[in-house]
């Protein structure tokens, strides 16, 4: 596992269900989002109805469910969760919705991979509260309209234009998370510090924040890792040399690019002078996924500025020929 991927894993579960913040007070980050869902949830409270439908998106790792969960919390009701790609059958949607309570939250993590056929059974579910489903085959078919209480349907996506339009457009209110800011980061790290009982230096916060790639899971588990050498070390907190050294030997530069961030960078510059060059070529020189340099590499580097995506490929910018201390000219017109 790439320690800079900002996928979850299974220790990032572990680790997030201990440090998550339950009020949106206590979420840091994601300014404009939160104090309007905070202006919604208490005029919904207000009116004593169901908050609107929330469709949350952007890259992972920003703190979707999370924010998911304040919902709830704020709202002083229950939340269910489920997986976009979980719901296969008519029966596994009924299962969960007729669980629901009069002004629940039903959480569903990668809605965009939602099949059609249940995409549309969910329509009517989250515009009249009621839920058609066809029981039986053939002759023995039959409609079944089930009635639900009013709940909340918070669906979260890392791809947003995966999903169609009149889904889309049954959501009340929609959110993009963004990057962190290197000072957001560091107050998450400073406040997992607290959490898990190890200090941090704010130095050493800042250090690790600036290596994150503005995704707070990612500062998560640098965190941990970081702490691991430190306590292997001896050492009772953590400080800039201990933070350095550790992220050093996890071969994360001060930008947050990683060795296959850098062997990326570095075929593009060296085998294809710069781009432009396709992604699955580039996938096939360097030995890994297509899927994983979309996913992973790509967003941030082009977000930091050190590629740009044309019609005709991948080039490199001449900030990457700078980081990487390869002169830009040579390479220009070799």
């Amino acid at each position: 596992m790439r320690v800079v991927d900002n996928n979850l894993e299974e220790e990032d579960t572990l680790i997030e269900s201990s440090i998550r913040p339950l009020t949106i007070s206590e979420y840091i980050g994601q300014s404009e989002v939160k104090e309007n869902i905070k202006v919604f949830i208490d005029a919904a409270l207000i009116r004593d109805e169901a908050l609107d439908h929330v469709l949350l998106y952007g890259p992972p790792g920003l703190g979707k469910t999370t924010l998911a969960m304040i919902i709830a919390n704020e709202l002083h009701k229950n939340i269910k969760t489920a997986s976009g790609p979980a719901i296969e059958k008519p029966g596994d949607l009924a299962a969960i919705l007729s669980t629901l309570e009069p002004g629940d939250v039903l959480f569903i993590d990668e809605i965009h991979r939602i099949p059609r056929f249940i995409e549309e059974i969910l329509y009517p579910a989250m515009e009249d509260f009621t839920l058609d489903i066809v029981v039986g085959t053939d002759a023995q078919a039959r409609s079944i309209k089930i009635d639900l209480p009013p709940f909340t349907l918070v669906g979260a996506t890392t791809r947003a234009g995966d999903i169609t339009s009149p889904l889309r457009d049954r959501f009340g209110i929609v959110c993009k998370l963004k990057y962190y800011t290197n000072e957001e980061l560091k107050l998450i790290v400073e406040r997992t510090s607290r959490v898990l009982g190890m200090p941090i230096t704010e130095d050493a916060a800042l250090s690790l924040a600036s290596r994150s790639r503005g995704t707070p899971r990612i500062a998560n588990r640098l965190f941990k890792r970081v702490r691991d050498f430190a306590l292997v070390s001896g050492a009772d907190s953590i400080d800039l040399e201990i933070a350095s050294n550790a992220l050093d030997r996890l071969k994360v530069d001060t930008f947050g690019l990683d060795e296959v961030d850098h062997q990326y960078l570095r075929a593009l510059i060296e085998k294809f002078n710069g781009g432009p060059v396709g992604v699955e070529t580039l996938a096939s020189s360097i030995g890994e996924e297509v899927t994983t340099l979309l996913d992973v590499c790509e967003p941030f580097l082009m977000q930091s500025g050190f590629i740009k995506r044309t019609p005709r490929g991948r080039v490199a910018t001449m900030k990457s020929y700078k980081h990487l201390g390869i002169n830009y000219q040579e390479n220009l017109f070799m």
